[in-house]
């Protein structure tokens, strides 16, 4: 059953060693048929009439009504809330609220408390449970006064009841998570999904910063946060056209969580959505920009965003940031190469583990499952997987150059904990490790990364 599963295509030995051992040398992309009818029950349609009801609320901001049963942030909160619903019973949703306290100043963007909600459904997993997967984007919208509407040159917001459309930055994101819950929430997967429509965030990332700081003081397990925001436009400032390309921001350093996620999305988006070209980008954000993935960057958990690669800048918190200017087809593009990530990561096993904390003279140290071998040149790696999966038929070896961005190679290993490469220098490529189940969904990839040095105190008279 596990040689049905897995599909291999052989490519060439790497010069410079030779296997000495039985396991199958190639790189195998089995698509899951569960992931690929996923992909194919995102609606463009949808996701248009979406954004055209988020349109309809006239404002979004933060400081906009919260009563107004049809106008106003309090609106649009209650119809997210009420769709979560309708998708099915196994969605458990709940406001994530917030008393936030009027931040000073004459430019302020809270002039006054106000109450924070953000909306969250929850899907259970069926095994790792406690495994969460967040798929994210923000509902507040906001109107700068000034020549370009584009914040930094402009004198502050205007008149938080005016319009302010926000379909692009970011119902377009909105419209995303809420097509995916609808879509997934139709079946069950491993590990726990979780889609969040965070306010707060154009008054500086409020709503997901108090939500993953409390998910850090929790210590909920967050394997990602897949978050989209601006991925409705395909037409930029200049007037260059492009709808085939996404843009997915991960944080440094070169296999940091977040930059494992990115090349997951990518692998991931290659098998399901051919059409569409994943594009990593090796920073955290937009150059002097950020988003609700930031705030669970900044607590430690891997997470990316999802952005067009065309803004149009003339558009972005103005007036014309309407549907008119929008692409219902590439979001939905950007939705179905989402959808496949999330699918996958809920269905895979969890990712192996390749250290272990250890004890060195009374400090605590981390201590990497990547050896020299006896013979001191070859490359040993061994890791642990506690309790795997019923269905995992084995692990794979990914390597690659110290210079290379994506994995270069890969061997299935089988069913084993410990691979061997005879006569390679551990010195000269970054390995990782990752968990294949029978039906060829794939862990994200542990990579063997030696621990930071810290620096010696030496201790004088």
């Amino acid at each position: 059953m596990a040689n049905a599963a897995l599909q291999r295509f052989p490519l060439p030995l790497l010069v410079g060693f030779a296997l000495s051992t039985a396991p199958v040398f190639g790189q195998y992309k089995a698509a899951n048929p569960k992931v690929a009818k996923i992909v194919s029950e995102i609606s463009e349609s949808r996701i248009a009439e979406t954004l055209k009801k988020l349109e309809s609320f006239g404002t979004r901001n933060l400081s906009s009504s919260q009563d107004d049963p049809a106008r106003g942030i309090g609106a649009a909160r209650k119809w997210i809330y009420a769709q979560f619903q309708s998708y099915s019973p196994r969605l458990e949703v709940i406001y994530d609220q917030y008393r936030v306290k009027k931040i000073e100043g004459r430019n302020s963007r809270v002039p006054a408390d106000v109450d924070l909600y953000n909306v969250v459904a929850a899907l259970p997993g069926t095994i790792n449970r406690d495994h969460r997967i967040v798929v994210s984007a923000h509902y507040d919208t906001l109107v700068l006064r000034g020549p370009t509407g584009t914040g930094g040159d402009t004198p502050g917001q205007a008149d938080p009841d005016s319009n302010q459309p926000g379909v692009n930055d970011d119902g377009s994101g909105i419209a995303c998570v809420m097509e995916l819950a609808r879509v997934l929430s139709q079946y069950e997967f491993e590990k726990t999904l979780v889609f969040v429509a965070f306010s707060g965030e154009e008054e500086g990332l409020l709503g997901s910063t108090l939500y993953a700081a409390r998910a850090k003081r929790e210590n909920q397990n967050i394997e990602a946060v897949l978050n989209s925001d601006i991925v409705g436009g395909e037409v930029a400032i200049s007037g260059r056209t492009e709808n085939r390309r996404l843009l997915v921001f991960s944080e440094d350093p070169g296999d940091s969580p977040s930059r494992t996620l990115a090349r997951y999305v990518r692998e991931i988006s290659e098998r399901y959505v051919p059409s569409m070209h994943v594009d990593p980008v090796f920073r955290a954000d937009r150059v002097g920009r950020g988003g609700d993935h930031t705030a669970f960057q900044l607590e430690g958990f891997a997470a990316v965003r999802f952005t067009s690669p065309q803004e149009n800048l003339a558009n972005e918190h103005s007036i014309t940031d309407a549907f008119s200017n929008m692409s219902p087809a590439y979001t939905a593009r950007v939705a179905r190469v989402k959808a496949a990530a999330a699918a996958s990561l809920a269905w895979a096993p969890r990712a192996p583990a390749v250290s272990e904390q250890i004890e060195r003279d009374g400090q605590p140290a981390t201590r990497l499952f990547l050896t020299r071998g006896e013979s001191r040149a070859d490359a040993v790696l061994k890791w642990k997987h506690e309790n795997p999966e019923p269905d995992v038929t084995g692990y794979a070896v990914v390597m690659r150059s110290t210079t290379a961005p994506f994995w270069e190679r890969e061997v299935f290993a089988g069913k084993v904990n410990e691979y061997s490469f005879p006569d390679l220098s551990i010195d000269d490529y970054v390995f990782g490790v990752k968990a294949i189940d029978v039906e060829g969904n794939e862990s994200l990839v542990s990579p063997y990364i030696p621990p930071s040095r810290t620096k010696r105190i030496v201790q004088t008279n």
